[in-house]
């Protein structure tokens, strides 16, 4: 049944995808944020047809704690699922990303109508000033920047240290960070062809503001809530794979 209720689930993709990505094309002129809005029906169709063919939904707790202003957002990052959900959890946002995802026929084009900072990973010192340049331009814009500061999915009960760029940012452009925890990974593993049912769990922590704090200091404040918050309601979902 899970074979099947996946199989469903993925016939959608390579029909719905391709239809909003000639929207978001034709919708150029419009907006920026206008843009995104528009082309966020793309996630809350995957995410409907998510909850109908395979049984997964989700819940969020903390969602008092998004300030009123945009902030960098630093997310646990377990599965594509994230990718979707934060779409819909969080205000407008740009998403920190390879700038060579842009590049790829009809996908990557689309996604260059949602205004991403994409930014050159070979060239450490040229990406961090991307990062910082284009940053601003999107805050300024109304729009909140994600960044998954493990810097790829780590599976479910996985460890990899956090990376500063994200606290580095927030401290460039003196906005707060919000935290967030998840367990996608128990339900939607990485690289996985199947989902199981169940419900995921996001937490959005407080803010942390950077004022006065280095990057360091505020990554490893950032690693320990989430790392923390995950021990506390993860580990329930039929994918989950403690440390060893």
């Amino acid at each position: 049944m899970i074979w099947l209720r996946s199989i469903l689930y993925w016939l959608a993709v390579p029909v719905v995808t391709p239809i909003f990505c000639v929207i978001a094309i034709l919708i150029l002129p419009l907006p920026p944020v206008l843009r995104y809005r528009i082309i966020r029906g793309w996630s809350w169709t995957m995410l409907k047809w998510l909850k109908f063919t395979c049984g997964l939904t989700y819940r969020v707790e903390g969602i008092e704690n998004l300030p009123a202003d945009p902030a960098v957002v630093m997310c646990k990052h377990q599965s594509a699922w994230e990718t979707l959900a934060l779409q819909h959890v969080f205000p407008p946002q740009v998403w920190v990303l390879k700038k060579e995802l842009l590049k790829l026929p009809i996908f990557g084009w689309g996604l260059a109508t949602l205004s991403p900072i994409a930014i050159d990973r070979s060239n450490r010192a040229e990406a961090q000033k991307q990062l910082i340049a284009q940053g601003k331009d999107r805050l300024a814009k109304g729009f909140w920047i994600v960044i998954f500061p493990e810097g790829t999915r780590v599976p479910s009960g996985g460890y990899k240290p956090y990376k500063q760029g994200g606290a580095r940012l927030a401290v460039d452009l003196e906005v707060p960070i919000v935290p967030v925890a998840l367990n996608s990974g128990e339900f939607w593993p990485k690289n996985s062809f199947l989902k199981w049912p169940g419900e995921i769990t996001m937490v959005v922590g407080k803010p942390i503001e950077p004022a006065g704090r280095s990057p360091l200091e505020l990554t490893q404040e950032v690693e320990t809530w989430i790392e923390n918050e995950i021990q506390r309601f993860g580990g329930v979902g039929p994918c989950y794979s403690p440390k060893k």
